[in-house]
């Protein structure tokens, strides 16, 4: 499924919130680097741009329109089986060494990656979904780009019962998150490192924002998941798995955790992909610091629930999608504990 208008090589803006102005300047306030634009200034991310006083935004557009399952996102404690219709556009807040869609979330900054996308409009995202009693996320790139779209889908959405999910960096400012965080739904947020200096090294932003983020999103009614690359010589040794496994569990021990492994991309490519051991000993790891759910992503095994009283099967999956959900009212079928998630 592709945009029904045709690609351009232009962004298309329209004006955003998120800024404030200050004397001359206006800054943009959606993320942390707040860019503090000149008069056509485009911000770090190259989907935010000063017009005059106001910031106007490029993410009301689509390069991408896919209808897949939740559980690609990755999603697997909220709604299996939903289809949800996805949304990527240019951009991004950060700038990942190893992103496997660079060309996607590159594009419009210096690097010269060409911008490709179609005008998108929130109603029509909102009908389309509605046709295929699907929900909408913003993934591939970065989803926070799109919060304002985001809030329009979700209001037009409210009442035919249209989810608003994102796969994040959660790189937002704290107003920004507490202004979007009323029309998502569920959030799986990246943490991509376990100290300052390697977050920085490896995406070009501080790392104590997402955290905070993290945290704001696990106390709201926001469903959270989080996902990590198993990044040999970044995250993958034994102290930053477990200063992350503890973060998480701070907060709750039934937050899913999704480990993924890491094959070279982008600027990495002479790094090694993650071995089966690390990510075997990652998931012991985990599971250590009490974490009751623990999967593993873009390797063999490693994505069914169990629960965590019985250590019965419970939720099944494959590659892209669940396969077999025997919960009883989110409960175990065999001891009835309950299952943490939206079920």
């Amino acid at each position: 499924m592709e945009p029904d208008v045709p690609a351009t090589e232009q962004p298309h803006w329209r004006p955003a919130q998120f800024f404030s102005r200050e004397g001359n300047g206006v800054r943009c306030t959606l993320c942390p680097h707040l860019c503090n634009l000149r008069d056509g200034e485009t911000g770090i991310c190259g989907a935010r741009r000063r017009i005059g006083d106001i910031i106007e935004t490029a993410s009301y557009s689509a390069t991408v329109i896919h209808l897949d399952s939740i559980e690609k996102k990755p999603f697997y404690h909220y709604r299996p089986g939903r289809p949800v219709l996805t949304v990527g556009a240019p951009g991004c807040s950060m700038a990942c060494r190893y992103c496997q869609n660079y060309r996607l979330s590159q594009a419009g900054k210096p690097t010269g990656l060409p911008w490709r996308a179609a005008p998108l409009e929130a109603e029509d995202l909102a009908t389309r979904a509605r046709i295929h009693n699907a929900a909408v996320g913003f993934s591939y790139s970065e989803a926070s780009l799109a919060s304002e779209l985001t809030i329009d889908v979700a209001r037009l959405g409210k009442a035919h019962g249209i989810d608003v999910v994102w796969k994040t960096n959660g790189f937002l400012t704290q107003h920004a998150v507490e202004t979007v965080a009323p029309y998502l739904s569920a959030v799986n947020i990246d943490i991509k490192a376990a100290d300052e200096n390697r977050h920085r090294r490896l995406t070009g932003a501080a790392l104590a924002p997402i955290l905070e983020t993290f945290r704001y999103l696990a106390s709201s009614r926001v469903w959270v998941e989080v996902s990590t690359p198993m990044i040999p010589d970044v995250n993958a040794d034994a102290e930053s798995v477990r200063r992350i496994a503890n973060w998480i569990a701070e907060i709750s021990v039934d937050i899913p955790w999704h480990l993924v492994r890491f094959n070279p991309d982008f600027g990495m490519m002479q790094a090694r992909p993650t071995l089966p051991s690390e990510l075997d000993a990652a998931v012991e790891i985990a599971k250590d610091a009490g974490l009751n759910y623990v999967y593993v992503e873009r390797s063999m095994g490693g994505r069914d629930t169990t629960c965590p009283n019985c250590h019965a099967p419970v939720v099944q999956r494959d590659i892209w999608r669940t396969t077999s959900n025997v919960l009883i009212n989110g409960g175990c079928p065999a001891c009835g504990t309950a299952i943490a998630g939206k079920w």
